[in-house]
């Protein structure tokens, strides 16, 4: 298996485990993982938050690390990587209103290349209108931005995900087991021990 170049979008107040976990799992197997942030560069960091379910109507937000960005948002081409991965949490919210960021979510899923989204990545998928007629799933809060967006809502598990063409989608963080190693076969990755 040759090695992949995988683009992992966040920003500020992504969720901590949704950027730093794909980030340190991708490059555990041999890719390339290049974390970019609308607006910064290399060595810049973003402030993450950690989202936890203690029982309440939603998740409770606590502060993250300060994760540090290792590329530079204005060179993120997808004609230069083989994946993307976004981070959910609060940051796709303002990271929706980017038309860089649109487009570039855009050349992904155009390019057909495996785009792998979180949470509330969900809201990012749904504004660069790429979802229309796929299965998705993302934090429950989220179904009413797919639906709109023509996609059909994936009521799974929190510990679930699902791959539906080029997507690979989850609810939460709890999926991560799930959401990467569908990532992972999509990308054709083999791990031999």
């Amino acid at each position: 298996m040759a090695a992949k170049k995988i683009l992992l979008l966040t920003g500020d107040f992504a969720e901590d485990y949704e950027t730093m976990v794909p980030f340190q799992a991708l490059q555990a197997v041999g890719h390339t993982v290049h974390a970019v942030c609308p607006g910064k560069k290399a060595g810049d960091k973003v402030k993450t938050a950690i989202h936890d379910f203690e029982g309440d109507q939603t998740y409770t937000e606590k502060p993250g690390h300060q994760f540090s960005l290792n590329a530079s948002f204005d060179e993120a081409d997808a004609a230069r990587y083989d994946a993307l991965v976004i981070a959910g949490g609060r940051a796709p919210e303002y990271l929706r209103l980017n038309p860089q960021v649109i487009s570039l979510i855009q050349g992904f899923a155009q390019a057909n290349k495996p785009v792998a989204a979180i949470c509330h990545a969900a809201q990012l998928l749904a504004a660069a209108d790429v979802i229309r007629g796929h299965k998705i799933s993302a934090y429950p809060a989220c179904a009413p931005e797919v639906k709109l967006a023509g996609a059909e809502y994936a009521d799974i598990p929190i510990d679930g995900a699902i791959t539906d063409g080029v997507f690979v989608t989850a609810p939460a963080w709890p999926a991560h087991p799930q959401w990467i190693a569908q990532l992972l076969q999509k990308l054709g990755t083999e791990i031999k021990l």
